[in-house]
């Protein structure tokens, strides 16, 4: 009985995690739906893959912020072979109220360290120059590559 009430009460705290404002301009966290390049859904078609992360909103050049209080666990490539993407082949690692996840498409601040919720963590890149007419987003990926939907 005691071990269901543990496993109760940790469902409970994980399920209560929500992630705050990500970037200026977008209080709601309004995610990115259908556009000429996609969607940008958990699991939307990209050709021959999934879709493993959720697009949130953002426009070029924006604030990105702490969306809780988070640990900068260092920088990310996004693209791993030779691109022309370099413009926006820049991402962050980050932890915090018990989960792991990624922001690709912004540029750090620092990368290292804590930083507390609302706290300015880096600046959206300039997605336009490489996808033009695309909807801007920071791209939130889980590091086990979960369904990060349920914490917005």
């Amino acid at each position: 009985m005691r071990q269901i009430l543990v496993l109760l009460a940790f469902l409970w705290v994980c399920d209560a995690v929500k992630f705050g404002q990500l970037c200026q301009g977008n209080p709601t966290n309004r995610r990115r739906t259908s556009d000429a390049w996609g969607q940008g859904h958990y699991g939307a078609s990209r050709g021959g893959r999934t879709h493993a992360g959720l697009d949130i909103e953002c426009s070029d050049g924006s604030t990105v912020y702490a969306p809780f209080d988070v640990t900068l666990n260092g920088k990310l490539t996004v693209y791993q072979q030779p691109t022309t993407k370099t413009a926006i082949n820049e991402g962050i690692n980050l932890s915090g109220a018990g989960l792991c996840f990624k922001l690709f498409y912004v540029r750090a601040d620092k990368t290292s360290g804590t930083v507390q919720k609302g706290d300015r963590i880096g600046t959206m890149l300039p997605m336009q120059s490489v996808y033009p007419g695309i909807t801007s987003h920071v791209h939130v990926q889980m590091c086990d590559r979960s369904d990060p939907t349920s914490y917005f």
